[in-house]
């Protein structure tokens, strides 16, 4: 038997039933979790617990899978190093459930060490509790922030993930929702990094109002966003609609797009939210469910005396808070959309206009360049400079190639409308809260007016209710567009040629 072999094997019955480990705390309540990180703890003016960790983004340098990468003894060994922790340690295990759907539900079993409740408190926010009749763990995770070393290794086919050194919260969140989106693609489908809501409006622009149910029409919409380009405050806007038409909010960071159209949401309990710059006017249902007392707050300037600073980037730009879904007044019940229409790409392409509107290959192709900016979610060091993530999904496992074709049969079986949404200037143009709201908007009503723009060879709104889309033209905002386009498409294609498995129609479709 190989080593890697021997390994999983041992990994199989390496740590006992929580219920009958004298080194585990099994399942504590919230009120236990942040006993245990009292020590660490500033409480907010709302009362809400704020913790500061060493770490503040992921270590996705130091991340690696048994999927794409050859494990050897040494990856083995962080993932025994964790284990060992959780057999010998004081611990906390806490159960979760990920995900509602009949096929894309998972019990999950996070470790954490006792003093380090705090990571386990957020984390339980996010999932749904366990019943008794749940069977054992599908996913497992063993955090141990206090390692020697960082180093964060996945085997996805047996469902573990080893967190060493690191006491980000995030790294506890996504090692379960990196395996939500592999599972998805194993079973036909794909696990998309995005967020989806449902909106329900009169369509077609008679200009009357909708006076009752039987004269609005569900929208279904999905976001791919990388963080802090937007993505939770547009999936989370009530679109300024009226009663009784309504935007939804059910998913706001990792979905499953299913062949039969459903996207399967993950997260049923709460959020994991960028606070920097929350502003109570542009994103007030966000605002007041970060400032309950229910919230947890992950580096964000507090004082001592409880005052929150969302502006202050003391600590980091990238401060979060895990809300629960019953305090953000545009979220739903559900966390499932019963049907996707429309996928929208976010972009911070400054030669890129508010929205253009994509083929199936040209959304496979978007889908692939997966083109924003990068954040301090991500890597702090080069917060603000170009960045290219397929499918705007740092968490891929397997060939990327696949899964842009994957993408493109999806959305072109389903007949879902694909664009590309820029939420950040045009030239020197900003294109604000309000105008992405606009066009999304407008969009789900079917009142937008299309045409070629013969400048970019997109297509692009010539009508939009409500904004004046002439302000936004291309070639009037952008110096040297010939030039950089030209530089652009370049680019494209040169990133879109190192995908070997990707099929040649979406090679050719760059736009």
């Amino acid at each position: 038997m190989s080593e890697s072999g021997k390994t999983v094997r041992s990994l199989e019955t390496a740590l006992p039933a929580p219920t009958e480990a004298d080194n585990v705390v099994y399942d504590p309540s919230m009120e236990r979790l942040r006993e245990f990180s009292e020590h660490l703890e500033t409480t907010t003016e709302f009362g809400a617990p704020s913790y500061v960790s060493d770490e503040r983004s992921r270590n996705a340098d130091l991340t690696e899978n048994a999927v794409d990468a050859d494990f050897d003894a040494d990856d083995y060994a962080y993932v025994e190093a964790a284990f060992a922790a959780a057999r010998e340690r004081e611990m906390v295990c806490v159960d979760r459930r990920m995900g509602r759907h009949d096929d894309h539900s998972y019990v999950c079993r996070l470790y954490v060490p006792k003093e380090y409740g705090r990571i386990a408190l957020a984390w339980a926010k996010l999932f749904e509790p366990v019943t008794d009749d749940d069977p054992d763990p599908d996913f497992v995770t063993v955090q141990v922030p206090d390692a020697d070393e960082i180093a964060i290794r996945i085997l996805p086919d047996e469902g573990i993930t080893a967190v060493l050194g690191s006491d980000y919260t995030g790294e506890a969140k996504k090692s379960f929702l990196r395996l939500f989106m592999y599972y998805a693609k194993r079973e036909g489908g794909l696990g998309l990094h995005a967020g989806s809501k449902r909106v329900r409006l009169k369509r077609g622009g008679e200009g009357d109002d909708a006076d009752g149910e039987g004269d609005l029409e569900t929208v279904g919409q999905a976001f791919l966003g990388l963080s802090a380009t937007g993505k939770s405050t547009l999936t989370a806007h009530g679109l300024r609609l009226d009663d009784p038409e309504e935007a939804t909010m059910l998913q706001d960071d990792v979905c499953a797009l299913l062949p039969d159209g459903t996207v399967a949401g993950s997260e049923g309990n709460g959020l994991f939210v960028k606070t920097i710059g929350l502003d109570p006017d542009e994103q007030p249902a966000l605002y007041d469910a970060v400032t309950h007392e229910s919230a947890v707050l992950d580096n964000v300037d507090v004082a001592d005396d409880g005052t929150v600073d969302f502006d202050s980037d003391r600590y980091t730009t990238n401060g979060r808070a895990v809300i629960e879904r019953n305090q953000l007044s545009s979220a739903g019940e559900d966390i499932d959309l019963d049907g996707v229409d429309q996928v929208f790409f976010i972009t911070r392409n400054p030669v890129m206009p508010p929205v253009a509107k994509l083929t199936a290959e040209e959304a496979a192709a978007a889908f692939m360049l997966g083109e924003s900016i990068q954040t301090s979610a991500g890597d702090p060091s080069k917060a603000g400079e170009s960045i290219r993530v397929v499918g705007t999904n740092p968490f891929i496992i397997g060939s990327k190639g696949e899964e842009g074709n994957r993408f493109r049969d999806l959305v072109a079986d389903l007949d879902v409308d694909c664009f590309v949404l820029n939420t950040g200037h045009l030239g020197g143009r900003d294109i604000g809260v309000e105008e992405s709201v606009t066009v999304l908007r407008e969009i789900a009503r079917g009142t937008v007016e299309w045409t070629d723009d013969h400048a970019t060879g997109l297509t692009v709104p010539s009508e939009v209710p409500g904004m004046d889309v002439s302000a936004y033209d291309v070639a009037e905002n952008v110096e040297n567009l010939d030039e950089k386009l030209a530089r652009l498409r370049t680019e494209r294609r040169t990133h879109l040629d190192t995908f070997e498995d990707l099929d040649d129609e979406i090679r050719d479709a760059v736009y």
